[in-house]
């Protein structure tokens, strides 16, 4: 490995100076540093990130939490997070969650024992009002970004996220559009905002169409392919009188479909269907998607941007970012009789 004391005795001059010049030090001729830098990177000179960390009481490193990058929407968001922080000169070290709460507790108490110099946290949801491991954050005041809506345990933190209602409210809008009354709405997960969000979305613009807000249209789903697989099970079983479908998200949206498609069920001109996120799979389904496309690189750009006001001591504002309906394949008239009811 090699040190400052080899460039410097290749150079000729103290370690002191070497320093300096790797460090852009004023006192010492621009000539100079430049002839140091260029023996540096031909003896392969390394910094030690560590060191310099010691020196500054910073690490260079944040820590991002996220539930799952199998998750094709958490993945595009990552990748959006650590772009914008190699360009600052920052590393990530990531952690999944697995949304558990337990381990994402463990996750946040390893970032702290690396002393990063700031955490991205995409939470655990929970019904409580308090998170131990929150206020812990709070106490020692780590600077830490919400990725996604607000909850009671986190409300202290700045959250950046899309706009989960006004999408949400798009995509009924959209299906009435085509003349759809019986709207199904498949939910997500129970106490995670984000959904509820997009439930009430659909809600209100059912009520703003003058229609009413049914229960027997809202099934139970989740977050994934097999969710929404099993909605379309019990759909079909309860021989569901609706024409549509809008479906918390695309992962729900793609096992629904192809349940109903297994079904002998034409999309869409038995049934209309909407997912929430704009996946790339959803574009490539056997019926293109009909879906919200959330600002996947906006949200982590602006996660690593109000990232930066907090290491400068300002005070970032949450703000939703909007997202936009694309209209494809799976969406259209509704037909002459329930789709479900006819499975039946």
């Amino acid at each position: 490995m090699t040190r400052l004391k080899d460039i410097a005795a290749c150079a000729g001059v103290s370690v002191m100076t070497v320093s300096k010049a790797l460090r852009d030090a004023p006192d010492v001729s621009t000539a100079t540093k430049a002839r140091i830098r260029d023996l540096a990177r031909q003896l392969g000179y390394v910094p030690d990130s560590t060191a310099q960390g010691l020196r500054n009481r910073t690490t260079k490193l944040f820590g991002l939490a996220v539930s799952s990058c199998a998750d094709p929407f958490v993945s595009r968001v990552v990748m959006a997070v650590e772009e914008c922080a190699y360009q600052l000169g920052y590393d990530l070290l990531l952690a999944h969650t697995m949304n558990n709460a337990e381990r994402e507790d463990s996750c946040i108490h390893r970032f702290l024992a690396r002393r990063v110099d700031g955490m991205f946290i995409a939470p655990v949801y929970r019904l409580a009002q308090e998170a131990r491991v929150y206020q812990e954050l709070l106490a020692r005041r780590v600077p830490t970004i919400i990725l996604g809506p607000s909850a009671p345990f986190c409300s202290e933190f700045v959250s950046i996220e899309g706009d989960e209602h006004g999408a949400s409210a798009a995509a009924t809008a959209h299906l009435v559009k085509l003349g759809h009354t019986r709207i199904a709405f498949l939910t997500g997960p129970p106490g995670a905002p984000w959904a509820q969000a997009r439930f009430e979305g659909y809600r209100q613009a059912l009520r703003e169409a003058g229609l009413d807000a049914d229960d027997n249209l809202v099934f139970p789903a989740g977050r994934t392919v097999e969710d929404g697989a099993k909605a379309a099970a019990q759909m079909i079983t309860e021989a569901s009188d609706a024409t549509a479908v809008q479906a918390v998200n695309d992962l729900v949206a793609l096992g629904f479909a192809r349940a109903c498609l297994g079904h002998g069920l034409h999309i869409p001109k038995h049934l209309s269907l909407v997912g929430f996120g704009n996946i790339p799979l959803g574009d490539h389904f056997h019926v293109p998607l009909t879906t919200l496309r959330q600002p996947k690189h906006r949200l982590g750009s602006a996660a690593v941007a109000a990232m930066q006001q907090l290491l400068l001591h300002q005070s970032p504002q949450s703000r939703p970012l909007a997202a936009e309906l694309i209209v494809r394949g799976s969406t259209g008239s509704p037909p002459a009789t329930p789709p479900f009811r006819k499975a039946k």
